[in-house]
């Protein structure tokens, strides 16, 4: 056993932060893969030249910010606390040993006021595109997919509110296909509604308003946030958006796709899970010249019964052959875009499949066909290709693995901020933050 020397605490040395700083280091890589200078002309507008008390340098303030998402501290002022004593910390923020670190406070007021939403969008593409330009990012196939944040509210209290219903970006052009249908099968095009907005009941957070009840499956209930994502095949974040936790997947992804495709016009697959394989979204893509690689979709049938499949569409004769052989003939196109094919009563009042069938009182069977359902028959035809097979078995790899580094590395399981702006903001520089890392990894 060897005893120490003595106290060294309070021995003067002279020694530079930079000999310090350990040689492969993270911050060192990044330090070496992006110029921070840039940041002081996205900033120079929010400042004003002769007027107010001198403020903090805006690269610090952004840099501060980004330590925080890059090793996932809960918070900035914990992140202060860390870079007082860190010494790498205080390297990347060109800072000495005794330099005085700026208050959390100051930090704080600069993203929550001083700063526009715009930055932060302004921050993301900024890192992106040094990825872009160095050729690290591979947007020939995308992944589209969501994740909810814990919202900091708590679920017991709540009240319950009328909403109104969120029209779809597609109603428009679905109303056309519904009045040409009509037109075509003999029928009157679709009366116009009356101009009566539709709610619904819904619970509402009293802590944080802009959040949403999530419910799905096995999880349990909570107030919550979902960002829908986008990432390549190299798990760089191409594009986000935050809603609140009640917003299905679906309804976010033309923002998301249109987002995404806008700035990668090379994008010719696009990968989704089920819950996004709604006619709607397979025409778009599929209209856009693109590829969808989506999964089998389970038929959403009573147990027991007949497999929606199993009623044979033929497309000649316009009409719908059940398995008894028999012929449903159609009957009417409806608001929601479904043609719908009804039995005679007669054939099902004495078939044997009846109870497999329909537990109608009429005696009658109805199976509904939507105007866009080619498209989902040829997103099956995809599902079933050798390309399609590929690129969906890469969503485990890419988009499922950027959510699970982004909640278990980055801190984004919960969110301790409130608002959906601000929360959208946050996210923002999360993900600039992951991309950021896998810059200074890569290049």
């Amino acid at each position: 056993m060897i005893e120490r020397s003595g106290d060294m605490r309070g021995e003067v040395k002279i020694v530079d932060i930079n000999s310090l700083m350990p040689k492969k280091h993270l911050l060192r890589k990044i330090d070496k893969v992006i110029r921070f200078e840039e940041v002081y002309e996205m900033t120079k507008k929010y400042y004003s030249e002769d007027k107010g008390r001198p403020c903090c340098d805006p690269v610090v303030v952004v840099k501060i910010a980004l330590l925080q998402h890059i090793f996932g501290i809960r918070s900035l002022r914990q992140t202060i606390k860390e870079v007082e004593t860190n010494i790498a910390y205080r390297w990347f923020l060109h800072y000495n040993l005794d330099t005085p670190i700026p208050h959390f406070a100051t930090i704080s007021y600069a993203f929550a006021s001083r700063f526009p939403d715009e930055l932060f969008t302004e921050i993301f593409s900024w890192i992106l595109e040094q990825a872009v330009e160095k050729r690290l990012v591979d947007a020939s196939a995308i992944f589209i997919d969501a994740t909810h944040i814990k919202a900091n509210a708590n679920k017991k209290k709540h009240r319950k509110e009328q909403a109104k219903f969120t029209a779809k970006v597609y109603d428009e052009r679905l109303k056309q296909e519904i009045n040409a249908d009509r037109i075509a099968h003999g029928k009157k095009p679709l009366k116009e509604k009356e101009d009566v907005t539709k709610t619904k009941t819904v619970t509402t957070s009293t802590t944080d308003p802009d959040c949403g009840l999530f419910h799905k499956g096995e999880h349990k209930v909570e107030f919550a946030y979902t960002a829908h994502t986008a990432c390549d095949k190299h798990n760089f974040v191409l594009g986000a958006t935050v809603t609140a936790g009640n917003i299905h997947d679906s309804m976010v992804f033309d923002e998301v796709y249109d987002g995404v495709t806008k700035q990668f016009t090379e994008v010719e697959t696009v990968a989704v899970d089920a819950g996004y394989k709604t006619p709607w979204i397979c025409k778009k893509v599929i209209d856009d010249g693109k590829k969808i690689a989506a999964p089998y979709k389970r038929p959403m049938t009573k147990e027991g019964y007949f497999k929606s499949y199993e009623f044979v569409y033929d497309e000649y004769y316009d009409c719908v052959v059940c398995p008894n052989n028999k012929v449903l003939k159609y009957t009417n196109t409806n608001r929601d875009g479904y043609k719908e094919f009804k039995s005679n009563p007669k054939d099902c009042e004495t078939c044997k499949y009846r109870n497999k069938c329909t537990s109608n009182k009429t005696f009658q069977k109805l199976v509904t066909k939507h105007v866009w359902s080619d498209y989902i028959e040829l997103a099956e035809d995809i599902r079933h290709s050798k390309h399609g097979k590929e690129i969906y078995a890469l969503r485990c790899q890419t988009i499922e693995r950027v959510f699970a580094d982004a909640k278990e590395k980055h801190s984004m399981r919960y969110t301790f901020i409130k608002g959906l702006k601000r929360v959208q903001n946050w996210v923002r520089l999360k993900f600039a933050a992951m991309n950021l890392k896998k810059l200074a990894m890569w290049a």
